[in-house]
């Protein structure tokens, strides 16, 4: 494969990732839509449903927000009836966060042909097509969060 082939593929493989990126993301604006939540509250709900119950403290780390602005998350959804906060059984004094479970059939409901069609589309990846991909996604990840832990340190720019 010559080089510039292979700058190409690279570029062309960056051009896709931006690509799929944006999909994700307007994907992910639909279906706030639909549930009649923020971006944030459904990243909230998101991982409430991947994780299950879940310490406010746990969702403040994993979404990068301050413990005040989960604390004022939480109150807008939990008025809104999205989530339910009860005593940790293993520690009266704290807090375990979960979705309804309305919500998270109506969630589910809205992300399971996403999902469906997904399985469909690597059904035909070799075993080891699909450790390629697992590889490229775990490397992504990474270089998001480190890139995510260096914006977090950087002083906004001032507005003019």
């Amino acid at each position: 494969m010559s080089s510039d082939s292979r700058e190409n593929l690279e570029q062309r493989l960056g051009e896709q990732v931006r690509a799929f990126q944006r999909a994700v993301d307007q994907g992910d604006d639909e279906i706030a839509r639909l549930l009649g939540l923020n971006r944030t509250d459904l990243r909230c709900l998101d991982l409430l449903l991947q994780t299950g119950p879940t310490a406010p403290g746990r969702l403040a780390t994993e979404l990068g927000l301050t413990t005040g602005s989960v604390t004022a998350m939480l109150d807008r959804m939990e008025k809104s009836g999205y989530i339910s906060r009860t005593p940790d059984p293993g520690d009266r004094r704290k807090v375990v966060v979960q979705a309804r479970p309305e919500i998270a059939d109506q969630a589910w409901q809205a992300m399971l042909p996403l999902i469906e069609d997904s399985t469909r589309s690597i059904a035909g990846y070799s075993e080891d097509d699909l450790k390629l991909l697992l590889d490229f996604f775990e490397r992504a990840i990474g270089i998001q969060e480190r890139q995510i832990d260096r914006l977090r340190a950087m002083t906004p720019a001032k507005k003019r």
